[in-house]
């Protein structure tokens, strides 16, 4: 054989053999160690698995409920304030987003989920969100991660402070503002969210609590809490210079508008998010939503007409408001017919409570936050209390358990009880709380900015700045 042929044979032998080893080296070493135990079973599908879809629509529904602070809100109310006091109107729910976010990172979502006693969670338990990651909370939603939950729930403690800062516009001190938010976010809303959502919490229906309250998006834990705060904020701040004698009409409608159709959008996730899947009960909730906003809207409307002549453009604006307010607690509940009467008289009621009540008490609510939310949501809670229908949740029909014995939540007298004890629970521990918060703020800091202060406006005296430069 050519000796040349024959090197080349060696050659491509050699090479093939040091291919061969290469391939089979790894496999012959791992086959020589001992796997662990877990590799050598099969794998087992986990008893809760994620829903993708059910994750992309409570992610969607945790921006639609931020949106509702940031524009909506801020929008909203930036507008019904007067020029000197735009900015910091709107300031008073922009940095919510910041300072409640860390307290909720912090201990916040811990005092409010974690497992504690009946009135607040532990707040050591998910402290830093420890243990909050992609696995979901078989006991809040089996169908999320733990953190798109935290992450939706966090949306609510951030916009229901947001609310209180309507009705104390144009002459709260901006540190008293912020050192009085911390504290009730810690003091009424954490413990009233355990109560009413968290596991054991002492009027959770689902979840091992004592008293069954019906409420599916927030009526107490958001708007009776933030609307009975914000009137015991109210009085005790005073009422703004000149107040009720000067007119200090809104600077911008056009704006407050913007934001309203901002915030009917953004309720479709505050409501058909808490759902906590993208399932049925989400479509009933998001069509519970938008029919009671109208009918409230309407409602209102009719009776501005009838006793002043003529609807105002931003009177149909609070009707939706007060609409979306009143239906919140009961929108997973409700039929469509009932969300319809309920909006219905939402409309009629909050209309009263803004134009008649706050004018026979002569409190200055500033943008009329308990007017809209707080009557809204008492009005709400109580009719769901006769229209609770377990055709559109049967939930309510089989999972609470008395002596080990179901009890239906249907709509009747019994459940309007349980419903009236969730309204007081709610009335006496933010009217309480924040007095007491209030008396200590006041005590360390002022709640008031001086007269000439409140002269110039809070934009230049809290912030420096000028929201029109002329």
């Amino acid at each position: 054989m050519n000796p040349f042929h024959l090197a080349a044979r060696k050659l491509f032998f050699h090479s093939c053999l040091l291919f061969l080893l290469s391939v089979l080296a790894p496999q012959l070493q791992a086959a020589d160690q001992v796997l662990p135990v877990a590799q050598l079973q099969p794998s087992v599908t986990p008893l809760v698995t994620i829903n993708t879809g059910d994750n992309a629509w409570l992610l969607a529904s945790s921006a639609l409920v931020l949106m509702m602070t940031a524009p909506g809100l801020i929008l909203f109310y930036g507008g019904l304030v007067r020029p000197k006091n735009v900015l910091s109107t709107m300031m008073h729910s922009l940095i919510l987003m910041a300072l409640i976010s860390a307290a909720w990172m912090v201990y916040g979502y811990s005092l409010a989920f974690g497992a504690g006693n009946a009135f607040f969670g532990n707040p050591l338990s998910h402290l830093f969100l420890k243990g909050v990651g992609g696995a979901p909370d078989a006991d809040y939603a089996g169908t999320i991660p733990a953190q798109t939950f935290m992450l939706f729930q966090m949306m609510f403690a951030i916009i229901t402070p947001a609310l209180i800062s309507g009705a104390v516009a144009e002459r709260v001190k901006f540190k008293a503002y912020v050192v009085f938010m911390l504290l009730w976010m810690t003091v009424v809303y954490l413990p009233l969210c355990h109560m009413i959502w968290g596991k054991g919490g002492y009027l959770n229906w689902a979840l091992g609590g004592k008293i069954p309250v019906l409420d599916f998006a927030g009526g107490t834990v958001v708007h009776i809490s933030s609307g009975v705060s914000a009137l015991v904020f109210a009085i005790m701040l005073g009422k703004r210079a000149g107040f009720p004698r000067e007119p200090m009409v809104p600077h911008n409608v056009v704006l407050s508008l913007v934001g309203t159709g901002l915030l009917w959008v953004g309720w479709f996730g505050f409501n058909a998010g808490s759902a906590l899947n993208a399932g049925t009960l989400a479509t009933s909730a998001f069509a519970a939503t938008h029919f009671s906003a109208a009918a409230a809207a309407l409602s209102w409307a009719a009776v501005e007409w009838k006793l002043k002549g003529r609807p105002s453009v931003l009177g149909a604006a609070s009707g939706m408001v007060a609409g979306l307010a009143t239906i919140t607690p009961a929108s997973g509940y409700v039929t469509i017919p009932a969300a319809f009467c309920i909006g219905l008289v939402a409309g009629i009621v909050c209309y009263f409570a803004v134009t008649k009540i706050k004018s026979i008490f002569c409190y200055d609510d500033s943008l009329d936050v308990f007017g809209v939310h707080g009557v809204g949501s008492i009005t709400g809670m109580l009719m769901l209390g006769f229209l609770a229908n377990p055709e559109v949740n049967p939930a309510i029909a089989t999972t609470f358990k008395a002596n080990g014995i179901a009890v239906s939540l249907a709509g009747g007298s019994h459940q309007f009880f349980n419903q009236l004890i969730g309204v007081a629970f709610a009335v006496v521990l933010s009217g309480v709380g924040t007095f007491i918060i209030l008396k200590i703020v006041d005590a360390l800091i002022g709640l008031r900015v001086d007269q000439e202060e409140e002269s110039i406006g809070l934009d230049l005296s809290q912030h420096g700045e000028s929201a029109y430069n002329e």
